[in-house]
């Protein structure tokens, strides 16, 4: 324990914002007036911040082995610093190919219907009422837009969903698949901005019921429809107009990219369009974030998420017959988005502890101010691509396919 009391104290010397340690026996390390201040119940978290694995002095804090005194946005500062490595880094060297290999095997694994229709309930069904509390109220679960620099979170997410609409070039009548349709806010904003007939699929229970009781009270029976459905079940003897995947393909799995592109393809006519919204990695080489960060989301947050990188998600829909037609980087929106939701539940703290349990509000600060931190990094991103099945048909005998009736260019978009 000496000699992890020797490295802490070297690690702490001159770090800013300012951190005092507090040692079980009431021992005080570090900075006489700190920012932050580490409250330890045991020795074991003692070996975690000298070592740098932040990730697991994480888990020591939601399971009540430490208590973290402090601004977020200091503690997530400090976090930034006591990460030992680059995180993009993390899955290269001499063994990388080997690793992937391995990660290939059990991303394929741990992505069969059944089990991903647990880890998504185990995420998103934790509570209606504790999401309320901190997200706006159209409960829009993912990066907002901020066309304009003053916008509220509110106003921005709408900013998001039209901002969809208008890149799919969105027309009354057409048929419309959101995949993961969350609470349905881009389902109904859709069908009631735009005239689509609206359909979406969830694997969360709690949404599905949610999403359902909304299209009944504004009186959208008949024109939206809300199913509780793998992406993989849906029916294609119908094929959609439009599909929009939004923050869902981040489930999916590296294994199942070529399935899930291929499915989405399926599910689309020929000249229809597909924009799918979702976090990248931010580096080739890792599908996690170092320190320990990554093992952390997955353990209480995101169980069986992954992240790939653009250039991968790319291939893998050309690969499947979808051509790109637009990609849009929103990573500093994601950030600003992050910090909305953390500064609402910071907030709301108290009502917080009545409508959820100690630990998942624990983990929950965490996630949403350290991933805000992440996405300020670069350690993560979040990227809108645009895709299109080409038509097929045939003019003159030749085939038409590499041709499309999207615009030359991206006014339309901004109009």
């Amino acid at each position: 324990m000496k000699v992890m009391e020797g490295l802490l104290e070297s690690r702490l010397a001159g770090l800013q914002p300012p951190l005092a340690v507090v040692l079980p026996g009431g021992r005080r390390l570090g900075s006489p007036a700190p920012r932050v201040r580490i409250d330890m119940a045991d020795a074991a978290p003692l070996a975690h911040l000298a070592r740098g694995q932040v990730g697991r002095l994480a888990e020591d804090y939601v399971e009540g082995r430490v208590e973290i005194v402090g601004p977020l946005r200091d503690v997530v500062a400090l976090v930034a610093k006591l990460i030992a490595a680059d995180p993009t880094r993390g899955d290269g060297g001499a063994l990388g190919w080997w690793r992937r290999l391995l990660r290939n095997a059990r991303s394929l694994a741990r992505h069969q219907a059944d089990v991903d229709a647990r880890q998504v309930q185990f995420h998103y069904d934790v509570s209606d009422d504790f999401y309320a509390l901190w997200l706006d109220a159209r409960r829009v679960y993912s990066c907002a837009y901020y066309r304009d620099a003053g916008m509220t979170l509110a106003a921005a997410q709408e900013a998001k969903l039209d901002h969809i609409c208008r890149k799919l070039m969105l027309r009354p009548g057409e048929r419309f698949l959101d995949v993961g349709a969350g609470w349905g806010g881009l389902l109904l904003w859709a069908a009631e901005h735009y005239g689509v007939v609206a359909h979406g699929v969830t694997l969360s229970k709690n949404q599905h019921a949610y999403v359902n009781r909304l299209i009944d009270e504004r009186g959208l029976s008949g024109r939206v429809t809300m199913e509780l459905r793998d992406y993989r079940e849906i029916p294609q003897d119908r094929p959609y107009d439009k599909i929009a995947s939004v923050g869902m393909f981040e489930h999916v799995g590296q294994a199942l990219l070529p399935t899930y592109f291929a499915k989405l393809r399926q599910l689309l006519a020929p000249g229809g369009l597909l924009l799918n919204h979702g976090i990248t990695a931010g580096g080739t080489r890792n599908h996690q974030l170092g320190g320990g960060i990554g093992e952390f989301v997955e353990r209480y947050i995101f169980p069986g998420g992954e992240l790939e990188h653009l250039s991968l998600v790319l291939r893998t829909m050309a690969d499947s017959g979808l051509e790109a037609l637009d990609v849009e980087n929103l990573r500093p929106h994601y950030a600003r988005t992050l910090w909305a939701w953390s500064d609402a539940l910071e907030a709301r703290l108290d009502d917080a502890r009545r409508v959820g349990s100690d630990r998942v509000l624990r983990a929950y600060r965490l996630y949403l101010a350290g991933s805000a931190m992440c996405f300020e990094h670069g350690w993560i991103s979040l990227h809108q691509m645009l895709a299109s099945r080409p038509d097929g048909s045939l003019e003159g005998g030749a085939m038409r396919g590499a041709q499309s009736a999207f615009p030359f260019n991206r006014e339309y978009m901004y109009r």
